[in-house]
């Protein structure tokens, strides 16, 4: 009687512990992972390859990955995102088209503030980024390709307001990325690949910064909750520039962004 007596407070006592930390940092680190659609209109402006613009189609895929850290999970959070893009473009007579393709991925680590109204969210903190591709233009009869790529370190902030629509819950969501420095890749004015490729690359790498080349990347999002699905609606917006080597380049991206993914939680076994 005493032994079952013991038992059956410890066990008493058990049940009124609260929950472990593992289990409550479960709650605390849902993975948003989305993959993205995009369709807009493209300005782009290469003298590496010619003097004239070219506007045209601009087509993009993409992924995010968003999570809460695991070191601070109650201010921090990390996010990931990955796309390629694909511009046709024309030149205003519309006799010739150049094609381009870029590839790009961004990692940043953004500290939380919840603000007074617990359905409003804002975050910022630094971020790098990797984005590489070329320009094609088959009428040029001496440089047809541009070869892009840079690596930057900059900052991020996003806002998120959460609402209701139809009962269910909707995101809203404006962030920017704007980088502040790095090292990007450019030949000089009329210097073929082949005189590079036979030993002259002097002044090939470059320091980037806000005096030879300006990048901001914006996009609002609405995130609508349906159960376990989220589907996304929205708008991105691409500026890229550089000037260096009496070489000028504007890329100008303006697009709708439709997208699906959804919320999941990663488990740990101790």
């Amino acid at each position: 009687m005493v032994t079952a007596l013991l038992l059956t407070t410890q066990v008493a006592a058990m049940a009124q512990e609260p929950p472990s930390t593992a289990t409550s940092a479960l709650s605390e680190r849902p993975v948003l992972a989305m993959f993205t659609a995009a369709v807009g209109h493209a300005s782009l402006l290469d003298t590496y390859l010619t003097s004239i613009r070219y506007k045209g189609l601009n087509l993009e895929l993409g992924f995010e990955h968003l999570q809460n850290t695991g070191f601070n999970p109650q201010h921090w959070t990390r996010q990931l995102t990955l796309g390629v893009e694909y511009d046709n473009v024309d030149n205003r007579v519309g006799n010739n088209t150049m094609h381009a393709i870029m590839a790009d991925g961004q990692w940043a680590l953004m500290h939380r503030w919840q603000w007074p109204a617990k359905h409003i969210k804002v975050l910022a903190g630094p971020m790098t980024q990797l984005r590489a591709g070329v320009i094609y233009n088959a009428a040029n009869s001496n440089n047809v390709v541009a070869v892009k790529a840079r690596w930057s370190l900059g900052i991020t902030a996003m806002a998120c307001f959460d609402t209701r629509l139809a009962r269910k819950p909707l995101t809203l969501r404006y962030q920017a990325s704007l980088p502040v420095a790095g090292v990007f890749f450019s030949p000089h004015y009329d210097e073929s690949y082949y005189e590079m490729y036979l030993g002259n690359r002097k002044n090939l790498a470059h320091l980037g910064w806000w005096g030879n080349r300006f990048d901001l990347t914006h996009q609002l999002l609405a995130d609508w909750h349906l159960g376990g699905t989220i589907v996304r609606l929205g708008y991105r917006g691409h500026f890229e520039t550089s000037w260096v080597n009496n070489l000028s380049t504007k890329i100008y991206t303006h697009s709708l962004v439709v997208g699906i993914g959804g919320e999941f939680l990663t488990v740990k076994r101790k």
